[in-house]
């Protein structure tokens, strides 16, 4: 690994650290087009490593906002069963799809979500 790629890791990882704490995502919404932009993985490669990357990240805020009473358990419980069961499917599905196809369903899922926020205008 070169000095640039490390260095472009590093920023990757404080932009996605930052963002993951202050708004609740970083791996998908950072991570991923970083790795494909700047360090040319491809979109398969940046959603696994993205979400290898997830977990550190994910404890480390939970720690933090769980300390402030942020976190809702009982939700946070029933959420996490459901998504890690549905996201074993998933990592299967990954495999038999296309980087491109990946990429569309990315940029499509974010696009959706941000406009429904942006107009919505309230938290």
């Amino acid at each position: 690994m070169t000095t640039s790629t490390i260095l472009t890791c590093l920023a990757i990882g404080i932009v996605s650290g930052v963002i993951a704490a202050l708004c609740g995502v970083g791996g998908g919404v950072v991570m991923v087009p970083a790795f494909v932009f700047f360090l040319k993985l491809p979109q398969k490669t940046a959603v696994a490593t993205s979400l290898a990357i997830i977990i550190p990240t994910a404890l480390m805020a939970t720690t933090q906002n769980a300390r402030s009473g942020f976190v809702d358990w009982k939700v946070a419980l029933v959420t996490a069963i459901s998504a890690s069961i549905f996201a074993y499917f998933g990592a299967g599905w990954l495999k038999t799809m296309s980087n491109e196809t990946l990429t569309r369903i990315f940029g499509t899922v974010l696009v959706v979500f941000g406009l429904r926020m942006l107009l919505a205008g309230k938290a």
